[in-house]
């Protein structure tokens, strides 16, 4: 087999891990809201992400949180109008983007987006948002106001006009709102709108690609109370599928019992056992091009789980448990018929002898790619060392945080996969 790579061999050393915004100018543009103070924590979030961050605030705005605040978080002077005389060509609205690689307007109230959706200009945020090079500095619009304001045909319609004019509309989030009410309208929290800007520069890899993903252990149920599982967090299978998302592929996640949130972008089936993760995967499977098989399956199951709990009887006597042998999950989905067989890639969590386990078992299953890892280094960490193992032999991706060997895997997984016809 032919395999392309996508750049130089990695070293096996610790893969830098470089801040995910380290580089980027980014402005940050404040509208009335109370959600103003959430624009406060998103500063310090870019700021702890590596971004160079001017904030640009409305007069409204001032009015919910001081310029003193948000220059003590970005360590910037903050612009507010656009008669400033401190600028030294009288021009931000013109040079505050000629270096900046987005413009993150977070609260982007409702009068602002009609602004937008206008052409207006008769303050500086909107003046900054107008005079931007368009091709090469985006536009990120968080909205935030009352359920009803969002729902109003003009501003949806105004919000429809902005992305039709190239903006990246951001959220809202639906939930509990200051005024009292619940609905749709929330700004997204800083974090979550930190993540979308982190996505929004990763390299679109996979775009038009769609990619099913499994991640987490099973639970194997006993009775109602006990059963068989494992020490798997579904972080790493969580982080491909994030990374996935990130470059422009529509994923599906397929997850075992495990607290986590689920990715921006990504659709999330939740289920508990091997039999549940092979009903859920095996429709699914030719419905996508990419196939990650990262969850940590039982390999057995009770052959019969007992309706009520197993009691000790105090006689020392252990109850016998017979098992089943579960159905391959990888195995299954990569003997499918040609047309409906997505490019597949399995895990291998292994305790000891890893290159052997992962070989053996890429020839065993049928797959183009394993990622091996040793189970008892990794599982509930948050960082690890992956072994990719194909038909020319094996390679290291050395120790990361997991969401830098997603990215990494998913860019190899995006060099291999053979392109579409045509």
């Amino acid at each position: 087999m032919s395999v392309a790579r996508g750049g130089p061999l990695l070293q096996s050393r610790a893969m830098a891990q470089t801040p995910a915004l380290q580089g980027k100018h980014i402005v940050l543009g404040l509208t009335g809201g109370i959600a103003c103070y959430k624009a406060a924590e998103l500063a310090r979030e870019l700021v702890k992400a590596g971004a160079a961050v001017q904030v640009v605030m409305t007069e409204a705005a001032t009015r919910f949180i001081t310029a003193t605040t948000m220059q003590a978080l970005s360590g910037r002077p903050v612009f507010t109008s656009q008669w400033d005389a401190s600028h030294p060509n009288a021009m931000p609205h013109i040079d505050l983007t000629r270096n900046a690689d987005a413009i993150v307007v977070a609260p982007a109230s409702a009068d602002f987006i009609a602004r937008l959706a206008q052409g207006r200009a008769d303050e500086l945020l909107s003046l900054v948002c107008l005079a931007r090079p368009i091709e090469r500095c985006p536009l990120l619009v968080a909205p935030a106001m009352n359920r009803e304001m969002w729902a109003h045909p003009a501003t949806l319609r105004n919000v429809a006009q902005i992305a039709a004019d190239g903006a990246t509309v951001l959220g809202p989030a639906a939930g509990e709102q200051a005024c009292g009410e619940v609905g749709d309208g929330r700004m997204l929290e800083a974090a979550e709108l930190c993540d979308a800007l982190v996505a929004f520069f990763q390299p679109k890899l996979l775009a038009g690609r769609s990619v099913l993903v499994t991640a987490g252990p099973t639970f194997e149920a006993i009775d109602p109370v006990r059963g068989i599982t494992n020490h798997s967090s579904g972080k790493m299978g969580f982080a491909v599928a994030r990374a996935a998302a990130e470059a422009g592929a529509r994923v599906t996640l397929v997850a075992g019992p495990v607290q986590l949130a689920t990715p921006q972008g990504v659709r999330r089936i939740d289920v508990q056992s091997a039999a549940q993760m092979l009903a859920a995967v095996l429709p699914e499977a030719p419905r996508h091009d990419i196939f990650v098989a990262t969850a940590a399956v039982a390999d057995w199951r009770p052959q019969q789980a007992t309706v009520a709990k197993i009691k000790k009887d105090g006689s020392g006597r252990v109850p016998a448990l017979a098992l089943a042998e579960n159905d391959d999950i990888l195995a299954t989905v990569a003997r499918l018929p040609a047309a409906e067989r997505p490019w597949c890639v399995g895990f291998a969590a292994e305790s000891e002898d890893l290159a052997r386990h992962a070989r053996e078992k890429r020839a065993r299953k049928g797959v183009p790619l394993i990622v091996g890892n040793l189970g008892p280094a990794t599982f509930g960490r948050d960082d690890n060392t992956l072994l990719l193992v194909d038909a020319e032999g094996e390679r290291e991706l050395p120790r990361a945080d997991k969401l830098t060997l997603a990215r990494a895997l998913v860019a190899e997984i995006a060099a291999r996969v053979p392109k579409r016809p045509g």
